[in-house]
């Protein structure tokens, strides 16, 4: 018989995506997989292409400031964990792999009722509040960086990098060509602002539109509802909300990529050696965007530049001088010693499964 594995995670693709990247690994390995998530987050619309069983239940937000649902949120929760109990005690599964995410709080919770082992993965370099309140009962929490160890108990840090999906560097760049209506001979930029987009990058990249379309071609993935339909005619600029298939085709064609700093994007941005201009998102942040921004520019993988210092016109000069500069980036990023994290998570999830 198989051996069963439950997944939770949710909220931004950045907490879904690394499971998913885990996923044909583990099914070589025997294992079934299934996926604990929201009733209708983001979550449920990754993992509906995987053929992988869906389960829903109620969450709620941890909130850092005062809002009205910080009164009905803790209910939702509980109601959260009942539902998650319920699931795992008819899957009965051998381990729970978490992402985090506030989703991933009650299902953590119920596991640890039942003795389920759970391991569970950290992408910035210090622990969001979604894993702080699971970290202290996980059996062991996989970091990011190596600066994150400090922040987790004794014996329980295991440093592996994060999950890239293979699919990601099988990209083609013809593809892509086709897909954006782009020519062959004038370099590309890539804008990804995240799951959820990010407004104020946006509203920059329309603005310099006029001055970046002089040099470039420009592929913007500016997130659900964000499409800017007066602009949808303007020769060498496409716009997508959100990409899934093509997304590894459009990574192939880019020459340099605009991105948030966001752990999970900017290891892709590492993995698949892309020159990249990181704009750490400030406002509504804890500043672990900010932090792994930094760490990524000290090791000259990234340019960065603050999001209250940008403006179009700066936006346009750092991407000339990025694109310049792009060798520079792409040695630096050859010589990381990026580990091998897929095969380093597998053999916990084997040691740890009941």
């Amino acid at each position: 018989m198989n051996k069963k594995i439950v997944f939770t995670g949710g909220g931004t693709a950045g907490h879904v995506t690394p499971n998913i990247a885990l996923f044909p690994y583990l099914k070589k390995e025997g294992y079934d997989a299934f996926y604990i998530g929201s009733y209708n987050g983001i979550e449920k619309r990754l993992i509906e292409d995987f053929n992988i069983p869906y389960y829903g239940i109620s969450t709620g937000k941890f909130r850092r400031y005062f809002d009205l649902k910080n009164f009905s949120d803790p209910f939702r929760v509980i109601k959260g964990y009942s539902q998650a109990l319920k699931i795992l005690k008819e899957l009965k599964p051998d381990i729970v792999f978490s992402k985090g995410g506030f989703v991933s709080v009650p299902v953590i919770r119920a596991a640890a009722t039942l003795k389920i082992p759970c391991i569970i993965h950290e992408s910035d370099m210090t622990p969001g509040l979604a894993n702080k309140l699971c970290i202290p009962i996980a059996t062991k929490v996989c970091c990011n960086f190596p600066e994150t160890v400090k922040y987790v108990p004794s014996g329980k840090a295991v440093l592996t990098g994060s999950p890239i999906r293979t699919e990601l560097t099988k990209g083609s760049k013809l593809a892509a060509l086709e897909l954006c209506g782009f020519t062959a001979n004038k370099p590309v930029v890539m804008i990804i602002g995240g799951s959820q987009g990010a407004t104020s990058v946006n509203i920059m990249v329309r603005e310099a539109l006029p001055q970046l379309l002089k040099n470039f071609q420009v592929v913007h993935i500016c997130g659900k509802d964000k499409v800017d339909n007066l602009m949808l005619t303007i020769p060498g600029y496409k716009q997508f909300e959100y990409l899934k298939s093509d997304l590894k085709d459009v990574f192939a064609l880019a020459d340099v990529v605009v991105s948030r700093a966001g752990a999970n994007a900017i290891c892709e941005l590492l993995a698949l050696k892309k020159p990249n201009l990181l704009i750490p998102l400030q406002v509504g942040s804890r500043g672990d965007q900010i932090l792994n921004a930094r760490s990524f520019e000290e090791q000259g993988f990234s340019m960065v530049v603050r999001e209250d210092y940008i403006d179009c016109d700066i936006l346009t000069e750092k991407i000339k001088e990025l694109y310049e500069n792009r060798q520079t980036y792409i040695d630096k990023m050859c010589e990381s010693n990026q580990l091998n994290s897929i095969s380093t998570i597998l053999e916990l999830i084997k040691e740890y499964s009941l």
